[in-house]
């Protein structure tokens, strides 16, 4: 029976082995240290502030400024939302 070394799981990022001493695991995959960084900032990541999208890690951050909800007056807060019914508009007739 020939010998057959231990397959290690491959880094996204470079492609390189990964091993456990050097491992950090976001989406299900496994990425070195220096590779666990934001795809936009670059800015080094742990399990607190990171986020995966599509195989890509960013920062919570980025990842919102990329994929967050978009448009004029989102997030407006409380200051935007309104009680009115509308009320006022019904069976007007003049």
């Amino acid at each position: 029976m020939p010998f057959k070394p231990v397959e290690n799981p491959k880094c996204p990022k470079c492609g390189k082995s990964v091993y456990a001493a050097e491992e950090r695991v976001a989406g299900g995959l496994k990425w070195h240290k220096m590779c666990f960084k934001c795809g936009l900032c670059g800015k080094l990541l742990d399990s607190t502030n990171c986020s995966e999208h599509e195989g890509e890690l960013f920062c919570k951050i980025c990842h919102a400024r990329k994929f967050g909800p978009k448009g004029y007056g989102f997030g407006g807060g409380a200051g935007a939302l309104s009680m009115d019914t509308g009320s006022h508009l019904e069976g007007s007739s003049s």
